[in-house]
């Protein structure tokens, strides 16, 4: 319908225009003297309409002429920026191939376009770093580094490849630029995390553990790990002085003071510094929040000296754990133990023959044959003591 409408105002306007010049009987005249010229209005319409158009593809001509170099700078430019994208597919392409040679020859050509060079620049950083070339990663990463729109981008990079490499300095010298510019989002924290512990900076650790867990970014099971691993560490430092270990324990959350493996590294800890009343209060408080074999037995490695009312509240405490727990065989140990401690050789001999006939488990069985040894022996009945002691034997070697 457009195409016959057209045709319509086309034969319509020609019409018009053949109508017109039969009856426009105007003239044109050009006088110069002498000479004098003499046209009809119609052909100096025309002539005129000629005239424009030549005049016009003239200047057309020598615009077109005049904008040749930059028409074929920009023809240059979008031919390089083509081939640039190009590159940089095939770089992407590579990488996600495992051809890593390959994306960084494709990452080096499309870094020839600037548009493409910073984030080329970080695919051949992490194609050299897959190839095993750390100096050819750094100088990628470097000029990486002129895009400052690709900072957050060359950070976590930079901070993933050193933590690959096990290179912690520079890895936390990313994580410091990082937090600096404000950037807290998971994936950047679980680099950090991962980041401090290979440097074994515990404190940190145990931060970045609580950070992710309050935004559910890490598994249970990896978060008590890493919680043992960094309480194990801080707890068992050789180093660590009376003070400096109490402070070590001020530190920690009362939620994590009564886990097990935190209360028996710590016990362990302090009774190793000679602050057993310490030792035996933070074993009793765990227990009070839930009841653990392993407990027990750290209650029982952090007796009270003989004869001291330390030593006689302990025994009073563990008898009423019996009461509701008579069945017990860990509790039955540390009780026969702490009873043999205070030379009250009946109740001792009880409960540990009452752990004996409670558990199969080695190290318990192993424990209380040694401590009937130990009783026997101190009763100087040497033939109960000897095959307690070659029970105990037969114990460890099973």
């Amino acid at each position: 319908m457009r195409i016959f409408l057209s045709l319509v105002i086309l034969f319509a306007a020609a019409i018009g225009l053949a109508v017109g010049a039969r009856f426009n009987l105007g003239n044109v005249v050009f006088f110069y003297p002498p000479y004098r010229i003499d046209l009809s209005l119609n052909f100096f319409i025309v002539l005129m309409a000629v005239l424009f158009a030549v005049l016009f593809a003239i200047f057309n001509a020598i615009r077109s002429t005049q904008q040749m170099p930059q028409r074929v700078a920009a023809y240059r430019r979008e031919k390089r920026e083509r081939e640039g994208n190009r590159a940089l597919r095939e770089a992407l392409k590579a990488l996600f191939e495992g051809r890593f040679g390959h994306a960084e020859k494709a990452a080096a050509r499309a870094a020839e376009c600037a548009d493409n060079a910073g984030l080329s620049a970080l695919i051949a950083a992490r194609a050299a770093h897959r190839i095993g070339q750390p100096d050819r990663r750094d100088v990628w990463l470097a000029k990486a580094q002129d895009d400052q729109s690709l900072k957050t981008a060359r950070l976590m990079t930079a901070m993933e490849l050193s933590i690959d490499g096990y290179e912690s300095e520079p890895a936390l010298e990313a994580i410091k630029e990082l937090n600096s510019s404000g950037t807290r989002h998971i994936h950047a924290l679980r680099l950090a995390l991962k980041a401090n512990q290979r440097a074994k900076n515990w404190p940190e650790v145990l931060r970045l553990v609580r950070l992710l867990d309050k935004r559910n970014a890490l598994h249970p099971a990896l978060s008590r790990r890493l919680r043992e691993l960094a309480y194990e560490a801080l707890l068992s430092n050789n180093a660590h002085d009376t003070e400096s270990l109490r402070n070590v324990w001020a530190d920690i959350p009362g939620e994590d003071r009564v886990q097990p493996y935190v209360a028996i590294r710590a016990a362990k800890a302090f009774s190793a510094r000679g602050l057993q009343d310490e030792a035996r209060s933070i074993v009793e408080k765990a227990l009070a929040a839930g009841w653990d074999e392993r407990l027990v037995r750290a209650y029982g490695n952090s007796a009270a000296a003989e004869g001291s009312p330390a030593l006689l509240a302990q025994i009073e405490l563990c008898e009423e754990w019996a009461q509701t727990r008579p069945n017990d065989p860990e509790l039955a140990l540390t009780l026969g133990t702490l009873c043999l401690r205070q030379k009250l050789w009946g109740k001792a001999q009880r409960h540990l023959e009452q752990a004996l006939s409670d558990t199969t488990e080695p190290e318990t069985v192993r424990q209380a044959h040694l401590k009937l040894a130990q009783l026997h022996e101190a009763l100087n009945q040497t033939d109960q003591a000897a095959a307690h002691y070659r029970q105990c034997a037969l114990a460890t070697i099973l």
